[in-house]
Formats: C-alpha cells, structure tokens, sequence
C-alpha cells in the first residue's frame, strides 16, 4: 500500500436557518463560488463544478456519486467536517448523520471536529466580523454529551482507524484550554464502551507564529522554518497521539521570505488597491514539509490547489500554476515522507476533496474535468 488518502469533506452544502439568518434564505456554500468574478487577466473563476453539479448534500444519491469518484481516484475515505458548538448545539449535521443512520455509502468516514467560533468574516471581507455561532467548551457534561453523540460513529464498521483506535482529528487544538482533560475522558468513555481508545489527531500549522504556553494561553513566536518539532511535541504532551500538519505558511515563507510574507499579507487586507498576491504553486510546494513529517504519528496534508477569493477577496493569497500535473509532482514528494512508515500510518490527509469557496478541492470542474482525481489515482493506484 502506498498511502492511505482520506479526504476533508465539507458539508455546506444545503440551507440551515443559521445561514439563512445572517445571509438571507438558501445560502449555502455554492453562493460566494458562483458569484465570484477574475481579478486578474486568466484567472479561473466562477469555478463551476462539472459532473456533479451545484449540488444539495440533502440527496443521498449526490452522497452516492462522490464516494464513487472517491473510490475510484484511489481515496480511502471522507474526514467529516464536524461542527460540535457546546450545550449540545450542532451545526451542518445532516449529510453525515443520514450518512450515518442509513448505512449509504458504503464508504469508509472519518471525524473532525471543526471546534472554532462561526462568524460572517469566514465567508465575505467587509462589513465587520459579526458572530454567527459561538464556540464554547461548558465542561465535562458536555463532553460526555458529545461523545455519547459521536459513539454511534465510532461503532460504524466504516469508520477508519489507527492502531485498532477511532481517528477523530481537531481542527483547533489552541483555543481549547481544558483539551487535555477532554481527551483523557473520552478515552476513559471509549474504553468503558467497549472500543480500544481514540486515536486523537491534532491539526496545526508546521510553522506558526502562535505557541501555547503549560496554562493554555497563547504567546506570538518568531516562526521557525527549519524545524517542526517544538509544534509536534507541545501537542503530544497535551495527549494526542498524532499531528496532521497544514505546510501552508512555511512553504509560503520560504518562497516569499519570512518577514516579507507577513508585512504583505497585512497590507494586502488593508489596501485593496494592491494588485492580488500570487504564489506560483510548483515552487511553493517544494517547501511545504517538514524533516519531522517523516515521524510515525505526523500524517502529512496533500495540497491539491487554493483561491479563496469566493471567500476572502484577494487579500490572502492566489495560488497559481495549480494544475493536476503539478498536483501529482506533489503527491509524489508526499509519498517518499511517508515511504518508511508503518502501513496504517501512512496516512496522508486530502485537503480537501470539496472546499470550492476556497479553490481548494479535487472533485470535477469545467476547466479540468477529473483532472485533479486522476492525479491522485494515477500516483497512489498504479503499481
């Protein structure tokens, strides 16, 4: 087995009465991407899906559809965007709990709870920052209220795992101050219900400016681009079993400068004016891992392509050059970091198979078709 790909899987896409509310009724994350317009001469955008259409997560059979594309490129399985707020509200939680509760698609899944504040600044670039939907952490009723929700997924002979354990990754490991003590009960609550533990990934940036301190607090740090260890370990100590690495911001550096990246990046936000920021994706992904993604526990990200201008404008940065060849010259890297590992940790984590407001997706469009699916299968399939 070359690698195990499993793929972010986004479900924003049907109405809730939370959108709704804030953005006016139907709003799903089809709105920004079809709206969206070029700000450069050849830039791609709208980004208009192809074989699957503007679809609604709502029909099993578009649920049907990509877990049959999926399998076919040669991905494992779905990692399920997760949106637990605390008090026992949820968000976005049709799709996977019909996919849950109906047994269809017969496709292997996986959790990740996206544990960060919803608020309007997530999807436009203006108008303030309102809050949507609050993220909180009541205690341990709460935690055990999630988990017994979670439970169910976990038994589901689909679900993936590591070492015989439940992988359930979490987005924001920071913010979260009582982490430690959560992770302890709901591996206590696992064992007690008849499973071998969690196998608890952390999701974090390779190189950041943010470090969090024994008390929880968080402190701003000079980044250091030739090292991940002091990132991996801190979380380790908070109990994870494993890292999943976003090579984003270092690879950006690196390609950029250090100093030059974050001073561009500020002004980009505050002076529209400014001409949009491109990076040239071949040659940023040459930096984008990490000496310690080689590390057993560390499950690298595979970076198909990135435009979040549906979203954010073009303040944050335009990959160009992001094509399936380059994609698969990527893949390539990604397999040789993880060549020598044991075959369930050979983990590589797609990121994403449908994020379109971001421009970060695999699944079929009108400019490259099943361009970006036949990447992967064709470097992680063929012999």
């Amino acid at each position: 087995m070359k690698a195990r790909v499993i793929a972010f899987y986004l479900p924003q896409f049907y109405p809730i009465p939370e959108n709704d509310k804030v953005w006016g009724p139907g709003f799903t994350e089809w709105t920004n991407v079809a709206k969206a317009r070029p700000v450069f001469h050849g830039h791609y955008q709208p980004r208009i899906p192809a074989d699957l259409g503007f679809y609604d997560l709502r029909l099993p059979e578009t649920r049907e559809q990509q877990a049959q594309l999926a399998r076919e490129a040669g991905i494992e399985g779905f990692c399920y965007w997760h949106y637990w707020m605390g008090n026992g509200k949820r968000l976005l939680q049709r799709p996977f709990d019909e996919v849950l509760d109906s047994g269809k698609p017969d496709f292997p899944f996986c959790l990740a709870w996206a544990n960060h504040d919803w608020k309007t600044g997530t999807w436009v670039n203006k108008g303030g920052n309102q809050m949507i939907c609050e993220q909180k952490y009541p205690g341990d009723d709460d935690y055990i209220a999630h988990f017994n929700y979670v439970l169910k997924a976990f038994k589901d002979h689909r679900y993936m795992t590591v070492d015989g354990k439940p992988l359930f990754l979490i987005f924001d490991p920071y913010h979260f101050k009582d982490i430690t003590n959560f992770i302890h009960l709901w591996r206590d609550l696992a064992k007690e219900s008849g499973l071998k533990g969690i196998y608890f990934v952390a999701m974090c940036s390779a190189t950041t400016t943010v470090k969090r301190n024994e008390d929880g607090t968080l402190s701003r740090v000079v980044p250091n681009l030739d090292s991940a260890s002091e990132v991996y370990e801190s979380f380790i100590k908070l109990g994870f079993d494993g890292i999943n690495p976003m090579g984003k911001n270092r690879a950006e550096m690196v390609y950029q400068g250090k100093y030059c990246r974050i001073i561009r990046r500020a002004l980009q936000k505050k002076f529209s004016f400014l001409p949009p920021l491109k990076y040239d994706y071949p040659k940023v992904m040459k930096h984008f891992y990490m000496p310690e993604d080689q590390w057993n526990n560390v499950f690298p990200t595979l970076f198909p392509q990135w435009d979040r201008t549906p979203r954010a404008g073009k303040h944050e940065g335009i990959y160009v050059n992001a094509t399936p060849q380059n994609f698969e010259e990527h893949i390539r890297g990604a397999l040789q970091i993880i060549r020598n590992k044991p075959e369930d940790k050979k983990i590589l984590f797609l990121r994403s198979w449908n994020e379109w407001g971001e421009g970060n997706y695999v699944e079929p469009d009108s400019l490259y078709g099943h361009g970006f699916l036949d990447a992967i299968k064709n470097e992680i399939k063929a012999e």
